[in-house]
Parts: structure tokens; sequence; C-alpha cells
């Protein structure tokens, strides 16, 4: 497929397919779908229905994603663009998850777990969830690297990268907050990112303290507001009495 020039508008950074079928066939010219990748919207395309035909390729379809595909190095999701801003997906992931950690534990304080979960999602929380007594403890658990022990109140756990649905230990019927699998992978499966000086050539992996430096942003992840709100209003908990109040306060 190729661009249809007179039918790219949009906004600041791409084609957001407000003029109709914005790609066409290299070989006939005639519109078959549209493309929109402007700033703020998730790259796609959309293809015509009545202008493609579906045919099968005659190749074996490819294995279905599974949990074992976690622990792959290429499906974490960083959580810092190239350009040093937050990636978006991390921020609509977190928003989501923010949602479901709210519902978990009725708006009461967490205590997350020392590493990569609280350096990335510490402030984030703390948007969200208040300071003080009854807090409840969230931990990390999923495939490859199993529940911890004592069981926390709250398990931050992958969706399944396929059918979406969250990993839950086998007999384990406790609160369970899901995450986005690539997002969850990146924070339990970080790899090497030791300042530790190393001899000879450096580990792949190692930040190094020369030009240029790795991708920093200039402030704290802030979560997807909507997305926080659309997830949350659309969970059962949020009837309850006391998320009552807490969302009554969350929108003052």
């Amino acid at each position: 497929m190729t661009l249809i020039p007179e039918k790219c508008e949009g906004y600041c950074q791409g084609v957001d397919g407000r003029a109709g079928p914005n790609l066409a066939c290299e070989g006939c010219g005639q519109a078959v779908a549209t493309r929109m990748d402007d700033c703020g919207m998730w790259q796609t395309v959309w293809l015509e229905p009545d202008a493609v035909e579906r045919r099968p390729s005659g190749l074996p379809a490819g294995r279905s994603p599974d949990w074992d595909d976690l622990e792959r190095a290429e499906h974490r999701v960083p959580p810092v663009e190239p350009d040093g801003s937050w990636s978006r997906r991390w921020e609509a992931a977190v928003g989501v998850m923010l949602a479901h950690l709210v519902a978990a534990t009725e708006g009461r304080p967490v205590t997350l777990p020392v590493g990569p979960v609280a350096d990335l999602l510490g402030d984030a929380v703390g948007r969200y969830l208040p300071a003080g007594p009854e807090t409840r403890t969230v931990g990390l658990a999923g495939p490859g690297i199993g529940t911890p022990r004592p069981r926390p109140d709250v398990l931050l756990v992958p969706r399944h990268p396929l059918t979406g649905a969250p990993w839950r230990p086998p007999g384990d019927e406790g609160a369970v907050v899901p995450l986005d699998s690539g997002v969850w992978a990146y924070l339990a499966h970080p790899g090497e990112t030791s300042p530790v000086p190393a001899t000879g050539v450096l580990p792949e992996g190692v930040l190094r303290d020369d030009y240029p430096l790795p991708p920093h942003p200039r402030c704290s992840l802030t979560p997807h507001r909507h997305a926080f709100d659309y997830t949350l209003v659309r969970l059962p908990a949020v009837r309850g009495p006391r998320l009552s109040r807490y969302r009554d306060a969350y929108r003052r």
C-alpha cells in the first residue's frame, strides 16, 4: 500500500484519518485502508471491508503467544522512549493498573516491593493512594518468578499476552492486580543495570558513564488519567461505600 497525499490530513505529528481512507493499493490505486498515527493515537491501519478480500497465505500459522513469552527479552517494553519521554504504553498501562489497585485495596495505603516496582511506580502510586495506617503489601508475581513468601495482600501479575486474562498462582484466590504483559515483563526481568565497573568488554546492558547517556525523563511517570478514570468506574468494587468516598475525594 502507498499513502494518498491529499488524504493525509492530521495534526502536528502524523495523520488521523479524518479525510477517509488514506492508503491505496500500489497495483491498482484503489483506496483500501486508513492509517492513523498522529500524536496521542495508537498507530493502526483499518482496512476497508468492501475493498479487500481475505485469502489464506498457505503458510503455517505462527505460534500463539503464551506465558513463556514474558521471559523473552523482546517482550519487555522499556519505560522510556529514545527521546527521553515516558512510554505512552506505560502511562496507559499504569493508569489501568492503578484503578485495579485502588479497587483491590479499597483506597488504602500500600507498600511496594523494593526494586524496579518501587523505583518506577512509587511516585505514580503515591498520586492515587494515601499514606498512613492500614497499609496493604504489594508483591510482584507471575510466570518465571513465582509468588513471594509470605504472600503479600495484593499480587501484581501480568495479563496473558493473547487473551488478556490475569495470571494466578495455582490454587490462590487472593487479590491480584493485572498489568500489561510487556510492562510487567520489564519489571520482573529488567536486565542488567549494574553501575559497578567491569574489566574487559562491558557486558550488554551495563550502564556507561560516557556520552551519549541513556535517556532519562525530566519528571516522574504520570499515569494516563482517562485510562484510570474509565477503568475505575467499570469495576464493581467502586460501588461500595468506601470506594464511593474515595472517588468523590479523587474528583475534588
